[in-house]
C-alpha cells in the first residue's frame, strides 16, 4: 500500500517564551524525583498543581512517580488509567507482603486466600481464624519460626504456606521475594483476570521498583504515604480551591493545555514502544502522540527519558532516547542527572 504524508506548516503567534529542555536521567528514580522537585518549585512560583500536567506513553510509567509523590505529600489525579495502588492485581501482591510484616492482618490474608482455587470465603475465615488464635509469643518469636508451625493444612494451601515461608527469610532483597511470589502467583493471575496480558507490565514494573529497596518495611511504609486526594470519578468540582497535579496518559490529554507539561519516558522501547518498531502505521501513530504531547505545554516543557533500563518482557536493555528526539538539541536545553544532582 502506497503511504501518504501530508506536509504541515507550524507557526506560533507568541513571541517568545522558555525553550523546552530534555532531561536524561541516571535511572528511573531520579526521573521520578526531578519531576517532584520541579513541580515543588512550580508551585512556590505560583503555578497552581492543576496547572501542570504529567504526560506518558502507558500507564504503568507513571508507578514510580507516584510514590514519590506520596513522600512528597503532592495531591494528584490520574487519568488514563488507575492509580498504583488502586489496580486490583497489585494489591494482590502487596497483600503478600503486608502478611509476612504482620501475620494477623486479616484483610491481606482473605484476599490471597481467596485467589487459591477451590479456597472460598468460608475455608478463608477458618484458616485465619486458626492463624489469629495462634500464640505468638511477641516479638521474640521470628517471623520464619512463626511460618513454620503451618504444615498441616490442606494440600491446596500447601503453595500458598511454602511461599509465604520461603520469603520469610530476611536475607532475600524485596525484588527477589516479589520475584518469589510472581511464580506462584502467575497461574492465579491468568485465571483471575481476562485482560492478564495487559496487566502484566504493572507487575514488572512494580518489581523494578522493588529493586531499590532493601527491606519490606520500607517499601510498604513508602506505599502507604497515601496524600489526601480523590480518584477520577470522584474529583471536587471545578472553583475549589483543592489542588491536584494531573498525571494521564497522552491517548486522555488531547484537546488540553497545562502551563507547564513533563513527558515521561522518552526512551526507545517506552516510547515509542518497541512493539512498534515492525508496524509504520503503529510508528506513525507514536509519532502522533509525541506531538500531542509537546503541544499541550503553554509555557514549560519538560521530556524525561532514563537510562539503562532493563525491560522484563522483551529481555532488553533500553538505552537510547526516542528517535522523536532525534534532531532536537539545537532548539532545546540539555540537562543530564546522576547521582549526585
Amino acid at each position: 500500500m502506497q503511504r501518504h504524508k501530508f506536509q504541515k506548516e507550524l507557526y506560533t503567534n507568541k513571541g517568545s517564551g522558555t525553550t523546552p529542555s530534555i532531561i536524561t536521567a541516571a535511572t528511573e528514580n531520579m526521573q521520578s524525583k526531578f519531576v517532584v522537585q520541579r513541580v515543588l518549585e512550580l508551585r512556590e512560583e505560583g503555578v497552581p498543581l492543576n496547572d501542570i500536567a504529567v504526560l506518558f506513553r502507558s500507564s504503568f510509567h507513571s508507578f514510580d512517580l507516584e510514590i514519590e509523590l506520596n513522600k512528597a505529600g503532592i495531591p494528584y489525579v490520574k487519568f488514563g488509567g488507575f492509580k498504583f495502588m488502586e489496580t486490583a492485581h497489585i494489591k494482590d501482591i502487596v497483600s503478600y507482603l503486608k502478611v509476612l510484616e504482620n501475620p494477623r492482618d486479616v484483610v491481606a490474608w482473605n484476599r490471597i486466600m481467596v485467589l487459591v482455587d477451590g479456597v472460598g470465603p468460608r475455608t478463608a475465615e477458618k484458616v485465619i481464624s486458626d492463624i489469629l488464635q495462634h500464640k505468638v509469643n511477641g516479638s521474640s518469636e521470628s517471623t520464619r519460626s512463626f511460618w513454620s508451625t503451618y504444615n498441616n493444612y490442606p494440600d491446596k494451601l500447601t503453595d500458598l504456606f511454602d511461599v509465604i515461608k520461603q520469603i520469610a527469610s530476611g536475607d532475600i532483597p524485596p525484588a527477589d521475594k516479589i520475584g518469589i511470589i510472581l511464580r506462584h502467583y502467575t497461574p492465579q493471575f491468568k485465571q483471575k483476570y481476562d485482560d492478564y496480558r495487559k496487566r502484566q507490565k504493572d507487575l514488572e514494573m512494580f518489581q523494578t521498583i522493588c529493586e531499590r529497596y532493601k527491606s519490606v518495611n520500607s517499601l510498604l511504609s513508602d506505599m502507604a504515604l497515601e496524600p489526601p486526594s480523590e480518584s477520577v470519578s470522584d474529583i471536587t468540582p471545578t472553583g475549589s480551591e483543592d489542588e491536584y497535579l494531573i498525571l494521564s496518559t497522552i491517548h486522555s490529554a488531547k484537546g488540553l493545555e497545562w502551563h507547564t507539561v513533563f513527558v515521561m519516558y522518552c526512551l526507545e522501547g517506552r516510547f515509542p514502544s518497541y512493539r512498534s518498531a515492525d508496524s509504520p502505521d503503529e510508528m506513525d501513530e507514536e509519532r502522533r502522540l509525541m506531538y500531542v504531547a509537546c503541544t499541550r505545554a503553554k509555557e514549560n516543557l519538560y521530556i524525561t527519558y532514563p537510562l539503562n533500563i532493563y525491560d522484563r518482557e522483551s529481555g532488553l536493555i533500553l538505552t537510547k532516547p526516542s528517535r522523536f528526539l532525534e534532531g532536537l538539541e539545537a532548539h532545546t536545553e540539555q540537562w543530564i542527572l546522576d547521582e549526585e544532582d
